[in-house]
């Protein structure tokens, strides 16, 4: 599968810009970010409860603004074992991103999840890509039909309701 090209840099600025990406991963984990994501666990469990690397990845976006990351998003495969699903065999690619409150409301979000979709339409251009979002969050079910998904359906999740939809980049004729 083809990644994007790197960006050249030098040490200096590699180490800065790794510094932005830690800073903006730890503000991510503060309450606001986090009061969606369902599958949040303890750090102390990650290490028993982390998937294994492998072709589960699929593709990671950082997403930066004057040099600052300000987000994420990532394709990744969704584990057979969680409900919400559109193949017999599980595993398709699922859309997956967040951002600091910062950056909420201004469309970032939109722009690099449609670039993302862009990306993997090009690498795997007949595959489905599914989004799962707590009903709650209002905004991220915008974006989800913004973008183009369709809504599957709905079911109880850590907690809470969930709300799967599909997107495809093969239009349907009609």
């Amino acid at each position: 599968m083809p990644t994007p090209s790197p960006v050249p840099s030098d040490t200096a600025r590699s180490k800065r810009r790794h510094a932005h990406i830690m800073r903006a991963l730890v503000q991510s984990t503060h309450k606001r970010c986090l009061r969606h994501h369902g599958a949040v666990r303890p750090v102390r469990t990650q290490p028993r409860t982390a998937p294994r690397c492998g072709t589960r990845h699929l593709g990671l976006f950082m997403i930066d603004l004057d040099g600052a990351m300000i987000g994420m998003a990532a394709l990744d495969r969704r584990d057979a074992e969680r409900p919400g699903h559109v193949c017999p065999k599980a595993g398709e690619a699922e859309l997956g991103y967040t951002f600091l409150p910062e950056a909420w409301g201004c469309g970032y979000a939109a722009e690099a999840c449609a670039a993302a979709l862009d990306w993997f339409t090009d690498v795997l251009p007949d595959e489905l890509v599914v989004l799962c979002t707590q009903t709650a969050n209002v905004r991220s079910m915008r974006l989800a039909a913004k973008l183009g998904f369709t809504e599957v359906e709905r079911f109880e999740e850590y907690g809470a309701e969930q709300w799967f939809g599909v997107w495809s980049s093969v239009t349907p004729s009609g």
